[in-house]
């Protein structure tokens, strides 16, 4: 049972589409058309949705910008549907409603269920909802790291558990070595930054500055050099207060409040109000002789010393010194202290740490070993399996004497780590390259892929891949451009015959040119442009009866009306429905 599937797409302004609708249903849905109708577009406008990258240059010359709107129906409890909330987006009657808007300066905006979301959001969900096979998926399959990850894919647990713990301890030894290297790389600096450290904090040893110290040397040093001033002051301020003993029949502020208290007093049992004068009045000259005291005391205690002063001055003058070289004052030069006393006890560890990270990177070396051989037994045991798998579906697309395999190898590194008792390269994925073989005939030597096959084996080999993940690691929606490129009659045939037999199970949406193909699908959609180039609403349009026999006759010979090109157009229908 097909668990989503993409109900239509409209697309506005993007390359030669004006304004079209693409209508698709459950099943097998061929997209046919003369080349350069804009078939391709409909690959294009559901790269976008899905989250590929925006073109600037798709956008139709004269529009400001492209849109394309997607709806896709999701079953409530699909992980995709979890992942849609999850980002906002709401559902319309169980459909998910994706657009996707390019300007022509190239900014680019998506939205899912109505919602404004980042982009890679709808990457997020497309590995979940279709799979883009076209020529540019074809050269990938050559690359050895794609095949690597299919034979990976399909393998499932059975590596992606052994891949999980190798790629830990692979990023960890990737650290432990870094950093390996970087200490014995870089001694002679850190030998250098070590002795600047030892001299700075021994020239702070030497003077052992105190927190808070260059603030008192400073209010001591103003203080004794202005000694006589102040003594001079205070003395006066005293004299004022209490009198002089020089001056006996002087006036000081003491003698006459006491002679303000002695008037009140005598008559303070007549008036309340008067008598608490007379307590503010005592309690006034209880304070003027407090601070008269006290006068007096810092008159007495104001040392002048000059060799004093002296002595502060050079204090201040080697707490000046440091605090040039290590912090804006003796607390940022205490700080310094610290901190330097920390990274000169870490740098002077380094040949205790350069033993414990060589012995940690050799022990991660042997345990890494064993994970890259873990990998290499579970890819070896599963690509016997999908060997197999494939070359069995090879045998319904017209190539029954094909044969697939697989090459697992290591290259030899002094440098590597130790697999089947040698040391082999290795990297983030394990020591293991992957090489998918074909033997296209018997007595055929197995070749790469790359070298041993035509466009039109390939073709069939990625096709033959694709069903086979179906079966095990199936997405709801397939959509293929282009697959059949380089293939042609019976071959043609049997990759029609067996799209149709993968569309029971998902929905599978071909761009061909091929009629075998395209008879072999449940709906058949033209895409055709109007005289002056682009394709509007009215070039989209499905094919039925008459119509559908015409188009498979101009795919057969190119003429609609060749009565040789419909009768064969009529038994390709009648053989597709045959076996349907």
């Amino acid at each position: 049972m097909v668990v989503s599937v993409l109900e239509e797409m409209r697309i506005r302004s993007l390359g030669v589409i004006d304004d079209a609708v693409v209508e698709l249903s459950p099943g097998f849905t061929a997209v046919t058309g003369e080349t350069g109708a804009g078939k391709t577009m409909v690959v294009t406008s559901l790269g976008l949705l899905l989250g590929g990258r925006a073109d600037p240059a798709l956008v139709r010359i004269g529009a400001d910008k492209a849109v394309v709107e997607g709806r896709i129906t999701v079953p409530a409890d699909a992980s995709v549907a979890v992942r849609a909330e999850e980002a906002g987006a709401e559902f319309d009657d169980g459909a998910l409603l994706i657009s996707r808007t390019v300007s022509a300066e190239g900014r680019s905006r998506a939205h899912l269920g109505g919602r404004s979301v980042p982009v890679g959001v709808l990457a997020e969900l497309a590995d979940e909802l279709v799979a883009v096979h076209g020529q540019t998926d074809q050269q990938g399959l050559l690359k050895l790291s794609r095949q690597r990850q299919a034979l990976d894919r399909y393998a499932g647990d059975a590596v992606a558990g052994p891949l999980a713990k190798y790629s830990e301890s692979y990023r960890r030894l990737r650290a432990v070595s870094t950093e390996l290297e970087e200490i014995t790389t870089r001694a002679r600096e850190r030998a250098q930054e070590a002795d600047m450290l030892r001299y700075g904090l021994d020239e702070i040893a030497a003077v052992e500055p105190r927190a808070g110290e260059d603030v008192e040397l400073a209010e001591e040093a103003e203080r004794l050099g202005h000694a006589e001033a102040l003594a001079s002051a205070a003395t006066a301020a005293h004299a004022a207060l209490a009198g002089n003993p020089e001056d006996p029949e002087g006036v000081d502020a003491s003698t006459l409040v006491a002679g303000a208290h002695r008037a009140l007093e005598a008559v303070r049992s007549h008036d309340p109000a008067l008598a608490a004068l007379a307590d503010r009045i005592g309690e006034i000259g209880i304070l003027l002789g407090d601070v008269a005291g006290e006068l007096a005391g810092y008159a007495d205690d104001l040392d002048a010393d000059p060799l004093r002063l002296a002595a502060v001055e050079e204090r201040r003058a080697a707490l000046t010194a440091l605090t040039r070289k290590y912090g804006e004052d003796v607390g940022a030069v205490l700080a310094w202290a610290e901190q330097g006393a920390a990274r000169l006890t870490e740098l002077d560890g380094d040949d205790e740490r350069i033993g414990e990270l060589t012995a940690e990177r050799d022990a991660l070396r042997t345990e890494l070993g064993g994970l890259a051989q873990a990998l290499t037994d579970a890819r070896t045991e599963t690509a016997e399996r999908f060997a197999a798998a494939v070359t069995a579906e090879l045998a319904s697309l017209a190539m029954p004497h094909a044969r697939v395999s697989f090459d697992i190898r290591q290259t030899e590194d002094p440098e590597g780590v130790e697999v089947g008792g040698r040391p082999v390269a290795y990297g983030p994925s394990g020591a293991d390259e992957v090489e998918l073989l074909l033997a296209p005939h018997p007595g055929a030597p197995p070749r790469p892929i790359a070298k041993g096959a035509s466009g039109g084996e390939l073709s069939r080999v990625m096709l033959a891949v694709e069903v086979v993940f179906a079966g095990t690691d199936p997405v709801p929606t397939y959509l293929f451009d282009e697959v059949d490129a380089g293939v042609g009659g019976k071959a043609a045939v049997e990759i029609g015959r067996r799209l149709a037999r993968l569309a029971k199970t998902a929905q599978v949406v071909v761009v061909t040119h091929l009629p075998q193909v395209a008879a072999f699908a449940d709906r058949q959609l033209l895409v055709e442009k109007t005289n002056d180039g682009s394709v509007t609403r009215s070039g989209v349009k499905v094919l039925e009866g008459e119509d559908r026999i015409r188009e498979l006759s101009r795919m057969l010979a190119g003429q609609e009306d060749s009565q040789t090109a419909r009768a064969h157009a009529e038994e390709l229908l009648e053989t597709a429905r045959a076996e349907a």
